[in-house]
């Protein structure tokens, strides 16, 4: 999907009207139209659509903004589109912002203070210990 890593065959898909709150970890891309808040780890990329959001700290490959991000991100490449907003602080690689996108914050050049490892209790928890979600 992002091209960055090698493509996993999991995709996780929060959907529109679901909210997880905590630590999170992923280990496939994963597409955001409900909400996120916490601390969240990807090995690949992450996608927030136009209704996602995502309010906390994210260490992933690719992040592609098309809702809002807030908070603070450690990525190679960042993409704000046409639609999308980030607010915080961004340390990345590469950054691309289309016209329309907006980026309130800074971009800072060190490793911004994050998750560096995810936690072995984390990675090695069954699903339903990984993540615990609300529905709308």
């Amino acid at each position: 999907m992002f091209g960055s890593k090698p493509k996993k065959s999991e995709i996780t898909y929060i959907a529109k009207g679901t909210s997880v709150t905590g630590t999170m970890y992923f280990d496939g891309d994963t597409l955001v139209s409900g909400s996120l808040q916490g601390d969240i780890h990807a090995d690949c990329g992450i996608s927030i659509e136009p209704n996602g959001i995502i309010d906390g700290q994210l260490r992933c490959v690719e992040l592609k903004v098309s809702g809002v991000f807030r908070g603070k991100v450690s990525c190679e490449k960042l993409i704000i589109t046409e639609s999308g907003t980030v607010e915080g602080e961004v340390f990345s690689t590469s950054m691309e912002i289309f016209e329309g996108g907006q980026f309130i914050g800074v971009r800072v050049k060190e490793q911004v203070n994050l998750l560096d490892e995810v936690p072995s209790l984390l990675k090695n928890a069954t699903p339903t210990q990984k993540l615990s979600f609300e529905t709308d």
